[in-house]
């Protein structure tokens, strides 16, 4: 019998079945809790996991959770309720949220569960579904220093960068900075294809020219390998989260009292490519969007250079 806590871990998708398996592979129980996709579920059940059906019950179970969903009132919503986790919460419990949140729902949460002994830990991911699989995420962690100390070997397991920021809310807080210049960077490359395709250069001669460049960093190869490279896997980030994001930085501006212009354009592209069904497809595909904007077809354009 393991001396290890237990963990529990909501939202094994795309992120979460990589970080789930190597929290298995560290040698601590897991308890998951199910969707309707049971790939990733089945797979971890196999590895050893054991399954509940509700929050609650894991609460009951668990010394601590893991969240990885999609938005912040999600996961209010597995917290509150006649089924949450703090209706099956003992004292001590640990919630390590590595949502993409905003931070005044997390913050707000953690009153809530302090009243009843319970913790939140704010543990927001940097990188992709590939390092979740490979154990190699990037934490930006707020937490007290007690929380911390607890949840930071688990966190080990599945992240091979740990950056304890401060209190409950600034990993969230951080992690929005982060995905603000990063859709940044994705609307500003995405402008400047449609410029260069409409002007008469290849989109291939401004990924060559800029990725050895000063310009060139991890966020660009994999954008431009998607974009322009061919391979549509290379970035996978949903237009629709891109999009919540953005929202999520512009009521953190509006708290902080500081403008955020350049976050209203970004905001603007991608709730426009929402707006027209694209929500789904993954962030490079913004290029596509603006482009067509533009009166231009990016993919065309990456098919004639190809082939010259």
């Amino acid at each position: 019998m393991s001396d290890k806590r237990v963990i529990g871990f909501i939202g094994v998708g795309l992120m979460g079945h990589g970080m789930a398996k190597n929290i298995l592979k560290g040698g601590y129980p897991l308890v998951i809790k199910g969707n309707r996709n049971r790939v990733p579920v089945d797979s971890l059940l196999g590895m050893g996991a054991t399954e509940v059906r509700s929050a609650r019950e894991m609460a009951q179970q668990c010394d601590i959770i893991h969240l990885c969903l999609s938005n912040s009132p999600q996961v209010e919503a597995m917290m509150r309720g006649p089924d949450g986790i703090l209706a099956g919460a003992r004292e001590g419990l640990i919630v390590v949220d590595t949502t993409t949140a905003d931070p005044t729902s997390t913050m707000a949460l953690a009153e809530e569960m302090a009243a009843k002994g319970v913790h939140m830990v704010d543990a927001p991911l940097g990188r992709t579904p590939k390092e979740a699989e490979s154990g190699t995420l990037d934490a930006m962690v707020g937490a007290s220093d007690e929380a911390f100390e607890k949840v930071k070997p688990v966190i080990e397991c599945w992240s091979g960068s740990i950056n304890h920021i401060g209190p409950v809310g600034s990993g969230h807080k951080m992690k929005l900075i982060m995905n603000f210049m990063s859709m940044s960077y994705a609307s500003v490359y995405a402008e400047a294809l449609s410029i260069a395709v409409k002007s008469g250069l290849t989109p291939q001669s401004v990924r060559d020219v800029m990725a050895p460049s000063r310009m060139g960093c991890g966020f660009f190869d994999t954008f431009f390998s998607a974009a322009v490279g061919g391979d549509p896997n290379a970035h996978k980030f949903a237009i629709a989260n891109a999009a919540k994001d953005v929202r999520y930085v512009a009521s953190m501006a509006t708290a902080a009292g500081v403008m955020n212009p350049i976050g209203a354009a970004v905001r603007n592209y991608f709730d426009q490519a929402v707006a027209t069904g694209k929500g789904g497809d993954f962030v490079p595909t913004i290029a596509n969007h603006i482009a067509a904007l533009n009166g231009c077809d990016l993919p065309a354009a990456v098919k004639k250079a190809n082939e010259s």
